[in-house]
């Protein structure tokens, strides 16, 4: 999944350009200052050590720029190729096809049953469908599953409990072994996290009439994006990925990549693409490439919605966020030689640079951070009109274009409240910069080879705001990573005094994201959880249901 991948390449953001902008009178002054009054000439000279932080500070700037830029075609794409979707299949089945339903679970005590009732929910012939529910769990999940699907099965429903002791290749391997033993030519994949409508199957089922139709992704909508600030960002920044990055790829001709759930295959497709592989995070964006390369055409139904569940805890978010950037990283180094010499046209693999290279802009974000303040005082004494001249264009490629992106796919989808994103903008480039330090470890793991587990991110079945989650018992804490995060919101603090201190006031407002994005994700992440002790006086929550959670059908 890639629904924050290079969303934070503008967050650059430099405010001496606005400073520029701010007096009108700065390109007179200059020109009176070169041309007219001699007073101060000679007294800045370009030196050496400006050079040794500039050049690098303007190599970053530039790189991210690049990413900026390609948001701005995604958006262009989207509204030039509008006229080459069609969300009604061109042909139908006569006779439906088999189908298998995989749900792979691990440690998924208290979302399992929602999870199975949907399913068993939906609408296709019973003779033709097959669900498999693929668990993984090593805590109570195991009973809670094994009974749910006994239940069910005693009803009529076609569904099975497969248990693997091993947990080998994780949820790829998860999935290939239910592979080897299903019946389905197709096979359609839900997360424990999501909730798929009754009618998601027959929305879909019949877009694979097409006979070189591979794999067909659906929409994720959010069953509690209103929870609170933290949900309603993770929601806008997975909406411009569903929205513009999935519309634009789709509809220009590009590969674009399975999401993991929510979507279904052609079995064949998975067969030709080599199947389910462990080597990645990413194994959806993996396969997707290879089974594209392979000669299978993908189609994205946005129109065809599928809720999930939000992360609601800070450390949830960023381990989810710093797997895709990690796993993304990892597809790319493995899979861009591959597209490179297949046969591909050449603006699919100019996509795919873009698409899985993306989150190399996290580390440039870390160069860039410890460089801005140096680089902002050499350039404070260079000269405001140099300052327009070269910042404003590198601002306008790279952080307008976060604003310009989001706020396209929010009036895509919400045409009548779509405004109100403006308000959410200053807090969603904020948590972009806090989440530096945890995906910039993970895009570094991934490109010195170093391996990691899968890790998964907790669900707490939580949709209204104020309800109680009911699952501590699987919060994770990151034990070093925040106390970077609040050092480097210090750092970025004492440059506001700084340039308060000279009289620079333009600059505090951008420099202030800085230290909110840091410090907001720092104390969220050593804080999430003690808030609801506090509120219980000191009550244990790590472990909300001490017996298995209720089994009734």
């Amino acid at each position: 999944m890639d629904a924050t991948s290079g969303w934070l390449g503008g967050l650059e953001i430099h405010s001496t350009a606005l400073l520029a902008i701010a007096s009108p009178n700065g390109f007179r002054h200059y020109l009176k200052m070169q041309y007219a009054d001699q007073t101060f000439k000679g007294l800045y000279h370009w030196n050496l050590f400006d050079a040794s932080l500039l050049i690098p500070y303007f190599a970053v700037m530039i790189l991210l720029s690049i990413y900026g830029i390609h948001r701005y075609s995604l958006c262009y794409q989207y509204f030039k190729f509008r006229k080459n979707y069609d969300p009604n299949p061109p042909q139908r089945f006569g006779e439906l096809p088999r189908v298998t339903v995989q749900l792979p679970i691990f440690n998924e005590q208290f979302v399992i049953d929602r999870l199975i009732e949907a399913v068993c929910a939906m609408e296709y012939p019973r003779a033709k469908l097959e669900i498999q529910v693929l668990d993984d769990s090593t805590d109570e999940t195991q009973a809670v599953a094994s009974a749910i699907v006994e239940r069910y099965a005693a009803l009529g429903e076609p569904i099975v409990y497969i248990h693997r002791s091993n947990r080998h290749g994780f949820k790829a391997g998860a999935l290939d072994a239910g592979l080897k033993v299903a019946k389905g030519e197709l096979v359609a994949i839900f997360d424990a996290d999501f909730v798929p409508p009754s009618d998601w199957l027959m929305k879909v089922i019949h877009h694979f009439a097409e006979p070189d139709v591979g794999m067909v992704q659906t929409r994720w909508t959010h069953l509690n994006r209103d929870y609170s600030m933290l949900t309603q960002i993770e929601a806008i920044l997975l909406d411009g990925h569903f929205v513009l990055e999935h519309g634009a790829r789709v509809r220009s001709g590009k590969f674009f990549n399975f999401n993991g759930t929510a979507g279904m295959w052609r079995r064949q497709a998975i067969v030709d693409g080599g199947g389910w592989q462990h080597d990645t995070l990413t194994e959806d964006t993996d396969l997707s490439y290879r089974s594209q390369m392979a000669g299978w055409r993908f189609k994205y139904l946005p129109e065809v919605e599928c809720p999930a569940e939000l992360p609601i805890e800070m450390t949830a978010f960023k381990t989810q966020q710093a797997r895709w950037a990690k796993g993304l990283i990892q597809t790319s180094l493995k899979v861009l030689p591959e597209v490179f010499r297949s046969k591909s046209p050449w603006r699919n693999k100019v996509e795919a640079v873009y698409h899985l290279t993306a989150n190399l802009s996290y580390p440039l974000m870390v160069i860039m951070s410890a460089l801005l303040l140096p680089a902002m005082i050499c350039r404070f004494y260079q000269g405001w009109f140099q300052m327009l001249l070269i910042d404003f264009p590198l601002f306008t490629a790279s952080s307008f274009s976060i604003a310009v992106f989001y706020l396209m796919s929010q009036r895509e989808l919400y045409p009548r409240t779509w405004k109100k994103t403006y308000y959410y903008l200053p807090f969603l480039m904020a948590l972009g910069i806090g989440l530096t330090v945890t995906n910039s470890k993970a895009v570094m793991e991934a490109l010195f080879g170093i391996k990691s587990s899968f890790v998964r991110t907790p669900k707490y079945r939580v949709a209204q705001k104020g309800e109680k989650s009911q699952a501590a018992k699987y919060r994770k804490r990151l034990k070093l990573a925040p106390w970077i995060e609040l050092l480097l919101g210090l750092y970025f603090f004492l440059a506001i005094v700084y340039t308060f201190s000279n009289q620079n006031y333009f600059t505090a407002p951008f420099l202030i994201l800085f230290v909110i994005g840091y410090w907001y994700t720092g104390l969220m992440s050593l804080l999430q959880g003690r808030f609801e002790r506090w509120r219980s006086r000191g009550a244990s929550t790590e472990e909300s249901s001490p017996k298995p959670y209720p089994v009734g059908v």
